[in-house]
């Protein structure tokens, strides 16, 4: 027996993603600004943004790229990345975002697998990805540069250059139920792989996020998580956009700069991961900027500790909520409500509209017994299955994958492990192949991380299984100290953790660093935790 949202099911809006977004613009709408650069100020207006969208499209097509292609996007978040974003969709054609921090052989590796045969980049990236397009066939003049003058490069047409061409927008027919966007798994803990998302998917969880989220045109949103991954593909970029919010992207992010563009853009929505909220609840530089115009902090990506997160709320007098998806499901599957005061915030929330879930115990592969309706007590941990329109299409040439991920029902297997009460509220407890297993029981590195953010010394912390002298797995935590705690030692930190948690959970090994590696929505990059240990 599933278990569906307790929200009323959102129509699906038969369309295009850019037909979603763009064509029901009214004139006035048309002359409010969509987007600011936080580094330099400059605006466009929902009217010049569509009007580029539309020629960037044309040039497209003019070159013989739309329906059945697939183009590249490697840039940080600047108003041009919208422009391409939408133009090669407008255009017919499939975008595959890739992160500007890959090396240019990772580069190559999604274009190929994804079949890309254009390429969309910034000038200080070019030569890298030069490098990557030419490995893959691309050829120079289907490499695309998103800033520089006119004729600035002579075998890279600029993006300046393609607006200028004046070709109109090609008349297509976009089928809703096929691929969009081929953005590609973190691969946190494996090799990353092209998930396939439709127009419907989009759409699906665009209505499905704005009954809980709440967003207007009156807001004003910060975008420091990156476009290309599927957290700000969604939130900050699309669903922004389509309630005629005001976008202000960042193009890397710095605690200094960050501050700064909240204070100075009046900014009211947040979208951070949840490292973020740790730095808010306990950094002195947040002290010294005006913040009183945030209304509300959405985390996502990984875990959020409860106390860390109404440490921040208290100290910014802001809303803070919790949210839990993942690229396979188009981003959002729960969230805590804007006015859901209630819901603790370590849990993820409420399932959202149209989505369906499931909780299997990992050994005997059956559905575990929920607690009575209303009531406080939780579910026996287990997988997360979840079901719903905005469920991917499967994995790029990746059957065998497809397979292990989405089962014959639809439901996608998430990996993740998860609790839920008789309120339908979600917790997750942590991931299936992270879990750390100590003399036969099973320890939560989430937990344990949980419980180390919560010491004032401790700046930042992550927590791994290593083995010990006997062979055996145990949890070893990698510590960042607080800018004033040199004097921490590794002792007080085993200490302080032993004396919150159960004898088995224990930290039984630490090392400090100065910092934790993570992917740039936040998750913690274990696997390089694990390649450090082994070196």
């Amino acid at each position: 027996m599933s278990l569906k949202s307790p929200f009323p099911d959102e129509a699906i809006p038969d369309t295009s993603l850019y037909a979603l977004i763009f064509g029901s613009l009214e004139p006035q709408e048309r002359q409010r600004i969509a987007v600011v650069d936080g580094d330099t100020n400059e605006s466009l207006t929902y009217d010049e943004l569509d009007r580029r969208i539309l020629a960037l499209a044309g040039a497209l097509a003019a070159r013989g790229i739309g329906p059945g292609n697939v183009v590249g996007l490697i840039s940080p978040n600047t108003p041009a990345f919208i422009v391409a974003f939408h133009g090669i969709l407008r255009a017919g054609a499939v975008v595959t975002p890739v992160n500007a921090l890959l090396t240019e052989k990772e580069i190559a590796k999604q274009l190929g697998n994804s079949g890309a045969q254009a390429l969309f980049t910034l000038s200080p990236g070019l030569q890298k990805a030069n490098e990557a397009a030419a490995e893959v066939g691309i050829r120079a003049d289907r490499v695309f540069v998103l800033d520089g003058a006119p004729g600035e490069y002579r075998e890279h047409p600029t993006l300046a250059d393609l607006l200028a061409e004046g070709h109109a927008a090609p008349e297509i027919a976009v089928d809703p139920a096929k691929l969009a966007v081929l953005p590609y798994s973190s691969g946190t803990t494996g090799n990353a792989k092209g998930v396939m998302l439709s127009h419907r998917n989009f759409a699906a969880n665009l209505v499905a996020n704005q009954p809980l989220m709440r967003l207007s045109a009156a807001e004003k949103v910060l975008a420091v998580l990156p476009f290309s991954h599927i957290f700000g593909m969604t939130a900050l970029l699309n669903l922004s956009l389509l309630h005629r919010a005001q976008v202000v992207t960042m193009r890397r992010f710095t605690l200094d700069g960050f501050l700064r563009v909240v204070a100075e853009h009046r900014c009211t929505y947040l979208f951070i991961a949840p490292p973020l909220a740790v730095t808010l609840a306990k950094h002195p530089l947040v002290e010294k900027f005006n913040l009183t115009s945030i209304k509300i902090i959405y985390c996502g990506s990984a875990p959020l500790d409860h106390d860390i997160a109404m440490t921040t709320a208290r100290r910014l007098n802001c809303r803070i909520r919790n949210a839990y998806g993942m690229t396979e499901l188009c981003a959002t599957t729960h969230m805590i409500a804007f006015d859901d005061d209630e819901t603790r915030l370590n849990s993820v929330g409420m399932t959202v509209p149209n989505m369906e879930i499931k909780i299997v115990d990992t050994v005997t592969g059956q559905e575990v017994a929920y607690p009575a309706a209303g009531s406080p007590e939780t579910s026996a941990p287990g997988e997360l299955w979840c079901k719903g329109p905005n469920v991917m299409l499967g994995y790029l040439n990746n059957p065998e994958a497809t397979r292990a991920s989405l089962d014959e029902e639809g439901f996608l297997h998430t990996g993740d492990v998860a609790t839920v009460d008789g309120r339908g509220v979600l917790t997750i407890v942590d991931r299936i192949k992270e879990l750390i297993k100590y003399h036969g029981y099973q320890v939560s590195p989430t937990e344990l991380e949980s419980v180390l953010l919560a010491n004032p010394r401790i700046a930042d912390a992550a927590v791994i299984g290593v083995t010990d002298a006997d062979g055996q797995e145990i949890p070893k935590a990698f510590v960042v100290k607080q800018h004033d705690a040199e004097n921490l030692t590794a002792q007080e930190v085993i200490d302080f953790v032993a004396e919150r948690v159960a004898p088995q959970k224990k930290v039984r090994a630490v090392s400090f660093t100065d910092s934790i590696p993570k992917t740039p929505s936040g998750k913690i990059l274990r696997k390089d935790l694990k390649l450090r240990e082994a070196a």
